[in-house]
């Protein structure tokens, strides 16, 4: 039971920061037209498109942590989204989050893999569904497919701005 509650925060934790972050994108500031024009600085073009797919995978991701469902992939769409981050908006501006740095990130990124290799608990849909998608394999395919697909999203589409190349 202590596990299950200890990991049970865990996902109150990182799941809805996610969802708010995902909401931000959407409803906050400029919406998702000052996403864009945010993205499109940041070399990610077409900057319309990334403020979408950023928006929604952070909507989806931070839900099925929050319930404890399909763990893994939601792990593996937080490692994807962190590893963007960092190399994008946090790139160059050393670890530290008061400087601007990756740290935050890092530290999502990590608690993700952390939890698709422990799970999400016995008070998750994971466990009431029975579906078996954490463990160490489960971890690996959440830090490795983040990265991944984090990789490919940056070479396909990111094209750095004239000061930065």
């Amino acid at each position: 039971m202590d596990l299950d509650l200890g990991l049970l925060v865990l996902r109150l934790a990182l799941g809805p920061m996610l969802v708010l972050h995902g909401a931000n994108k959407v409803w906050g500031g400029g919406g998702l037209t000052g996403t864009a024009g945010w993205f499109e600085s940041l070399g990610l073009r077409p900057g319309w498109l990334h403020a979408r797919v950023a928006a929604g995978t952070e909507l989806v991701a931070g839900v099925l942590v929050t319930l404890g469902l399909l763990t893994g992939l939601a792990a593996m769409a937080f490692v994807g989204l962190m590893t963007v981050a960092a190399l994008t908006d946090h790139r160059g501006k050393g670890y530290f989050v008061f400087k601007g740095g990756w740290e935050y990130v890092l530290l999502v990124a990590m608690a993700a893999v952390a939890l698709a290799v422990t799970g999400p608990g016995a008070w998750s849909l994971d466990d009431a569904f029975g579906l078996p998608l954490s463990g160490p394999a489960w971890g690996a395919v959440a830090a490795v497919g983040g990265l991944a697909a984090a990789g490919a999203l940056l070479a396909v589409f990111r094209r750095p701005v004239a000061d930065e190349a």
